[in-house]
């Protein structure tokens, strides 16, 4: 059963004002802490540091926020005509209310974070000391783990570590290394005072291995390698994680418990829930199919025998979805396939299809072809779109994995072959990934160049770790995001497959040009990137207007 305490928070100042003289009388509540009084005990704490980790709780456009940003990138899009849909296009500009929205609730976090750490010195001599210093290191996690993502966002920005007077708020920003010191140097001070292990009684909670595992990518975006690699080195070393043997059931209910999974948001019916459900489903399975993966997602995978599409002699244009990357069909709804009980297809002749949920199975009117607002693309995303909240997709619960072993291994791999470090420690953390046993891809061979580990390991976070929130980031750091968003973001030819592979070149991006048909594929819409000011999200103008000393990122 989920572990989960939600608390609300309230510090309340009544004042009463007497008929006689203008003196106010000053009053505390009796029935619920008040901000004057509040952190008196290590119960009070306690509850202070779960409305912390209660900002973690926040959604977008019906998604959990960590996994939005992979729609503002080349592998996905977001079908709703809102703020993150004018982001993906390239329209990002100082009053777009999703990247405005995202900088709000990161600092929410921060704020009740330093409200913690402000106050909780002062009964520090009445709370067991290694409890004491638990609680205080996951409020630093959780402060650094906000500040991590403000830093890749939007370059450096302020750096507030205390609650301020009004008279301290304008503050300028930091740059983007002196913010990456401090979460580094946050979490190596914190680390040896987390929890080794969580388990069902304190599941949520940031233990040791997160500390390790924030510490391991921040760095590596920063590209800080050698201590992305330590970081990782560290965390493998624990001996606690292992990758799940099964990979599509690690994004279920299923496989919440997994030993892969190093820290995850908790959601829990009746205290919090998300919609990804409602947004991952066909229409048939009462979904909007409003968050979904295009064609040149889909086209990235490399067949079984380790070969892109357009070398490996298994790739038939005919039956392009055989013989592929087992990830493929585990991550993504393709047609011809069974999801939510249906049979899912999108060809536009297919105007019924079979509903399992019946037995017998029977046919029934196809709203994925007949409904104008079914998928784009002729695809959807099928990690985390479980078939259990079939009958109730807008209330998921299901957790949101923030950190999981495999990112860990690629984040060593990649540390180490950017250092030209190619050992057989790199061989065997990629191998590790490829090799998980409902995924069996072939091991890659010693030998290589690090230009071609480099082209291995970036192709292979793309396979891994797609709709997990991480591709943003990654095409950015890796200064190719001005490469692959540009241009026409395709869907599938609604009748036909394409009629021969698109060529795929270093990064795993399909390059259509030489393909007989590509006119036929669905252009869902035409992005532009600007490579002089969008590998940086704009500072919100509201933000600048109440803090002066804040300066705006170039061009916006």
């Amino acid at each position: 059963m989920k572990q989960q305490t939600y608390l609300y928070i309230v510090g309340i100042v009544m004042l009463t004002f007497t008929s006689c003289n203008s003196e106010y009388l000053e009053r505390y509540p009796l029935d619920s802490p008040s901000n004057e009084t509040f952190l008196t005990n290590e119960a009070e704490l306690e509850m202070a540091v779960t409305g912390a980790y209660n900002a973690l709780w926040y959604s977008y456009s019906g998604l959990p926020m960590s996994l939005t940003f992979d729609y503002a990138s080349d592998i996905g899009w977001d079908r709703n005509t809102n703020d993150l849909q004018y982001l993906g296009l390239g329209l990002g500009n100082p009053d777009n209310g999703y990247t405005s929205a995202i900088w709000n609730q990161l600092y929410k976090g921060i704020a009740r974070c330093n409200n913690i750490l402000d106050k909780a010195e002062g009964i520090k001599a009445i709370v067991a000391e290694a409890k004491y210093n638990q609680l205080i290191s996951e409020t630093r996690f959780l402060r650094a783990y906000f500040y991590s993502y403000l830093n890749e966002l939007y370059g450096g920005v302020p750096l507030i570590t205390k609650v301020l007077p009004l008279s301290e708020s304008q503050v300028a920003r930091s740059t983007k290394e002196e913010v990456t010191n401090f979460v580094l140097d946050e979490l190596d001070q914190i680390e040896p005072h987390l929890l080794k292990v969580t388990n069902l009684s304190n599941k949520g909670r940031a233990n040791q291995g997160a500390a390790l595992a924030l510490k391991s990518r921040v760095a590596l975006f920063n590209e800080r390698w050698d201590e992305a690699a330590m970081a990782a080195k560290a965390l493998m070393d624990l001996g606690t994680y292992k990758l799940h043997p099964k990979f599509g059931e690690l994004f279920s209910y299923v496989g919440e418990k997994s030993d892969e999974i190093i820290w995850s948001i908790q959601y829990q019916k009746g205290l919090q829930v998300h919609a990804i459900s409602l947004q991952f489903f066909s229409r048939l399975a009462k979904g909007f199919s409003g968050k979904i993966p295009v064609q040149s997602m889909v086209d990235s995978y490399e067949c079984t025998d380790g070969l892109s599409i357009d070398k490996s002699p298994r790739y038939n244009p005919q039956k392009p979805f055989e013989n592929r990357d087992p990830r493929l069909t585990q991550s993504i709804v393709l047609p011809q396939t069974v999801f939510i009980n249906y049979m899912f297809e999108t060809h536009p002749d297919s105007l019924k299809t079979w509903n399992y949920n019946t037995n017998p199975a029977t046919r029934v009117s196809n709203t994925d072809v007949t409904n104008a607002y079914a998928t784009f693309s002729g695809y959807l995303w099928r990690k985390y779109a479980d078939v259990a909240d079939k009958d109730d997709p807008a209330n998921s619960d299901i957790n949101i994995i923030a950190f999981r072993y495999a990112e860990v291994l690629l984040n060593y791999a990649e540390a180490k072959i950017e250092q030209n470090q190619l050992d057989q420690s790199v061989y065997d953390a990629i191998n590790t990934v490829r090799q998980r046993p409902t995924v069996n891809m072939p091991p890659i061979q010693t030998g290589k160049s690090q230009e071609e580990l480099r082209s291995i390991v970036r192709k292979e976070r793309k396979y891994e770790l797609a709709a997990e929130g991480l591709r943003l980031f990654d095409i950015r750091r890796w200064k190719i995001a001005h490469q692959v968003i540009p241009g026409k973001l395709l869907g599938r030819i609604r009748n036909a497959f394409l009629a021969s592979a698109p060529v795929i070149d270093e990064n795993g991006t399909p390059h259509y040009e030489k393909v007989s048909n590509a006119e036929k594929m669905r252009v869902i819409e035409t992005r532009t990137f600007d490579e002089k000011k969008n590998y940086l999200w704009p500072i919100p103008r509201l933000e600048r207007e109440v803090n002066t000393k804040l300066e705006q990122n170039p061009n916006y």
